[in-house]
């Protein structure tokens, strides 16, 4: 990989990435993982799915009552890793996160498979719970409070954006001599470009 390759936007070059990730059938491409830490600075890493990316920053939604929602309450800063394992590569973004508005959330919860809207009531995301019947006891019991209507937003659900200020683009090569190019976000909104020893 060649800085010439590259493209001088952070956000235009993960698209390209992304895109090529679809096209060569990596499964779940948008899976990312997502480190996130509490205040005093403990770490916890789990997987999720990007549902959206654009100049502002990468998009995630969860239950805002759930861990990972806590810890960003305390420590609204975040990593991302895009593993694409199959083509070599990955791609980890820092910065800081925010959370969406209401209207942001309603808009993509519309548009979610109803068992997952129903879902989403359903877990108490994060809390100990007694057995997998105690799920499945909410999910049947949401499914005909809501019947064949639509199923609203639930209170406690939302998105959050990855404000990326780094964003670093791993390229496999042999011998361990792989590629890796971070982008520095700058304060009028372009990039800086650095290769980075492997």
């Amino acid at each position: 990989m060649r800085r010439a390759d590259l493209h001088a936007d952070a956000i235009a070059q993960f698209s390209r990435w992304l895109e090529e990730a679809f096209r060569a059938g990596v499964i779940e491409p948008n899976a990312m993982s997502l480190a996130t830490a509490w205040k005093d600075g403990r770490p916890l890493v789990r997987t999720v799915l990007l549902k959206g990316v654009d100049s502002r920053g990468f998009v995630f939604y969860t239950n805002l009552e759930s861990r990972k929602a806590r810890q960003l309450a305390e420590n609204p800063n975040a990593s991302l890793l895009f593993p694409w394992l199959t083509l070599e590569r990955q791609v980890i973004v820092t910065g800081p996160v925010s959370r969406l508005s209401t209207i942001e959330a309603v808009k993509y919860f519309a548009i979610r498979p109803r068992d997952s809207q129903i879902s989403a009531w359903a877990s108490p995301q994060s809390s100990k719970i007694s057995s997998r019947k105690f799920l499945e006891i909410e999910w049947e019991s949401m499914k005909r409070k809501f019947g064949e209507g639509k199923v609203p937003l639930p209170p406690f659900w939302g998105g959050y954006r990855v404000a990326p200020e780094t964003v670093e683009f791993w390229q496999g090569g042999q011998n361990r001599l792989h590629d890796r190019f971070e982008y520095t976000r700058q304060s009028n909104g372009s990039w800086t470009i650095d290769r980075l020893a492997p």
